[in-house]
């Protein structure tokens, strides 16, 4: 055996275990070069297989017969670009006359069969050009996030999508969220990574923790406020919007409407206020919103609509006075009461772990994306984290987010402690910080036996 037959099969045996244990690294090194030279090699018998392609121009056919040529072949998008990313392929296409987008989207499962992907997107850049991401593994399998993620105020990453980009949480372009899932989902593991990348920015953190605090009273050196029951959640709610109408009348003075002011200087919310006058956004995490909704006596139906009322007003009207709400539950339907769909309405964000009913995952995703439902209660149950996200605009996306332990997330809380804002409206809601028996309410001593 010479020495080249051993080199190549100590290659292949290298590029087999890193296909096995380290898709990741087996797509950087070898992957990512073959599946590009297989694209541009199969390109136009896919595209032609897939029926995306289009006649010849009237003219190329008409010269072609006057010159008693053979006849032009149907044109594919042309490739304006392949970029190669650490998880698949970007293919940017121009597409030709009579082609749509809908097209290409509808073709997704043939491309990726056809290309030998795992799994293949589309989205529209601009009209007629179509971006196709294909993805070279499964990178929801085992998330990596990138070590490097584009951020900007009030934007964090907190998952990774199917096709390889980051899902971010942009609270200013979708202020307020619903996240659902069952027991044993992911979605308390969601909940600390959203925790994690908000910790290191300019914002106060306030939690409703009905569970006795057991979630989130480990992460309280990093919480402004914390709530642990339904009855001090109603008075931290209405703290909230007080809080919510002292800050509009700050914008009033200071939305400067004279004249001689730009129109784009004119103060509307407290993005457009100078940085020094400008309040500290707040983030409300609700924990488990049924146990706010649940009641079993007249007066714990008292506190449930006032509970409500403050949920819908600060869904309403927070967005200007930079407060953001995080729904989070097990189960969200009708049967919780009146007002609930109410606030449903102005949960921009929706997303969805694995779901025990159909009922809670229509109303996650029935009324922007009916075809999310499906996908949400097919969530296996081995597969935890893996979760729909989507929008009011009707897209959606398969996502998962990295495991968090809590001691990760408490080590994290307690590194940026320093960033808790004290706000005069929450302050006795502002958690003790000390030994754990007082974060976490102390159990009863057994009476002495004799």
């Amino acid at each position: 055996m010479t020495a080249f037959t051993v080199a190549l099969v100590l290659v292949v045996a290298a590029a087999g275990l890193l296909r096995w244990r380290r898709p990741a690294w087996y797509w950087l090194a070898f992957g990512v070069t073959l599946a590009a030279l297989r694209v541009l090699v199969r390109y136009r018998s896919v595209m032609d297989a897939c029926g995306l392609t289009v006649p010849p121009a009237r003219w190329r056919l008409s010269l072609a017969r006057a010159t008693n040529r053979p006849i032009p072949e149907p044109r594919p998008p042309r490739i304006r670009r392949l970029r190669p990313t650490r998880t698949g392929l970007v293919l940017r296409l121009k597409l030709r006359p009579g082609q749509d987008v809908f097209d290409i989207a509808a073709a997704s499962d043939r491309l990726r069969h056809s290309f030998s992907m795992f799994g293949v997107t589309s989205r529209e850049v601009r009209s007629g050009v179509v971006e196709v991401r294909m993805t070279g593994y499964d990178v929801l399998k085992r998330v990596q996030m990138p070590a490097e993620t584009k951020t900007r105020a009030m934007r964090v990453p907190v998952a990774l999508r199917e096709d390889g980009s980051v899902h971010h949480r942009d609270y200013r372009a979708i202020p307020h969220a619903l996240t659902l899932g069952a027991t044993e989902s992911g979605k308390s593991v969601y909940q600390r990574n959203l925790v994690a990348g908000l910790a290191p920015l300019d914002v106060a953190l306030v939690g409703i923790d009905c569970k006795q605090g057991v979630e989130l009273f480990p992460l309280a050196r990093r919480f402004s406020a914390l709530a642990d029951s339904p009855d001090t959640a109603a008075e931290l709610l209405d703290a909230l919007v007080a809080r919510m109408a002292d800050v509009y009348r700050l914008i009033r003075t200071q939305q400067r409407i004279t004249v001689d002011v730009p129109d784009a200087e004119i103060a509307a919310d407290i993005w457009d206020l100078p940085d020094e006058l400008r309040p500290t956004p707040v983030v409300v995490l609700v924990d488990e919103v049924a146990e706010l909704a649940l009641y079993a006596t007249k007066e714990e139906e008292k506190r449930r609509d006032r509970i409500i009322t403050a949920l819908v007003r600060l869904a309403q009207l927070g967005r200007a006075a930079g407060i953001y709400l995080e729904i989070c539950g097990q189960r969200f339907g009708s049967e919780l009461g009146k007002g609930i769909t109410m606030l449903r309405a102005q949960l921009t964000g929706r997303t969805a772990h694995r779901l025990n009913d159909e009922t809670s995952a229509n109303m996650a995703f029935g009324d922007i994306a009916p075809d999310a439902v499906l996908a949400a209660i097919q969530i296996p149950a081995e597969l935890r984290g893996l979760a729909i996200a989507g929008d009011a605009s009707g897209g959606w996306h398969r996502v998962r987010a990295p495991h968090t332990s809590l001691r990760q997330a408490v080590n994290l809380c307690n590194r940026y402690a320093d960033r808790t804002p004290d706000l005069p409206e929450l302050a006795p809601f502002r958690p003790t910080i000390g030994t754990a028996t007082e974060l976490v309410p102390s159990a009863k001593a057994s009476p002495p036996t004799a």
